[in-house]
């Protein structure tokens, strides 16, 4: 008995020990062929790419040429090699897709594979929404960029192409009768405010939500003031905060409150805005020059 009760209380005091260890994390799944390779492609695809993008000449992108075509080669292969891997066509047609392989229609096709192969992968689905965008199928187009939205709700890119795409091709969406004009500006203005809420350091995507409200057919100008105000403070002195400044200007002109708007026209002074500043004042009444009326005239005396 009593070596028993010893072994149970040697059990007992070691059991929280044992507890108390780390859990050994499980180390990570060998790379396979299939992924190492295609890490080497997309490698050599970003190196050329970027040096195509600091190219200074058309004679100098053309002497990428070569390389460009090994890499086609390269990856033509590796679908021969790895047909079900969806990541490979996806990464290729990105490739394709650039203005200088210009392959379109090819990049489009492997990108609908990838799709096949792997539904659930945001950045195909945005892919084939920017191609369809941009063959002008935007009723098409809306599917891909809602799911790739609710694939990857983090990431602000998406909700910003989703609001251009809505913005851009609103009398379509409305003439099909799936959309209401003030159904669309709502969902258009949610996906930028999204990506601006997302990506607060980014000044398109915040630049953009501000000119949202100009594409509403009620504009709320309050909240639009109250919006271009807060960015004002975000943004650079000089040239960016006085951009912003016009566009507070042009929203209190919109309220009628022109004084206000002038005085902020006023501190306007960057070279590069004032043909804007121009246009912005001729938009408003001229201010109230006039004389005070002369008294009457009694009768002439002879």
């Amino acid at each position: 008995m009593k070596i028993i009760t010893l072994i149970f209380l040697v059990i007992t005091l070691c059991a929280p020990l044992r507890a108390a260890e780390p859990a050994k994390t499980p180390p990570p799944p060998a790379e396979s062929p299939a992924q190492a390779e295609l890490k080497t492609l997309v490698a050599r695809q970003r190196e050329l790419l970027a040096r195509a993008d600091l190219a200074g000449s058309q004679a100098a992108v053309e002497a990428l040429r070569p390389q460009f075509q090994k890499l086609v080669n390269d990856y033509e292969q590796y679908l021969k090699d790895y047909p079900s891997v969806a990541a490979g066509y996806a990464s290729y047609a990105v490739l394709l897709g650039k203005p200088v392989l210009g392959e379109r229609k090819r990049a489009a096709a492997l990108m609908l594979k990838a799709n096949e192969l792997d539904p659930g992968v945001p950045l195909v689905k945005n892919q084939l929404g920017n191609w369809l965008a941009e063959e002008g199928r935007p009723l098409e187009a809306v599917n891909y960029f809602l799911a790739a939205v609710q694939l990857a709700p983090d990431e602000p890119l998406y909700h910003y192409q989703l609001g251009t795409l809505l913005t851009e091709a609103r009398d379509e969406f409305v003439k099909s009768g799936a959309w209401t004009r003030a159904a669309l500006d709502k969902a258009a203005q949610e996906a930028f405010r999204r990506a601006a809420e997302l990506a607060p350091e980014r000044i398109e995507f915040t630049y953009r939500y501000g000119e949202s409200f100009y594409d509403l057919e009620q504009p709320d100008w309050p909240a639009a003031l109250g919006w271009w105000r807060g960015l004002e403070q975000r943004v650079k002195p000089g040239l960016e905060r006085q951009t912003v400044r016009l566009h507070e200007a042009n929203v209190l002109q919109k309220q009628g409150k022109f004084s206000e708007a002038r005085a902020l026209l006023a501190t306007v002074d960057e070279a590069a805005l004032q043909k804007q500043k121009e246009k912005l004042a001729a938009q408003m009444p001229a201010e109230n020059l006039a004389l005070p009326p002369l008294p009457r005239a009694g009768p002439v005396g002879r």
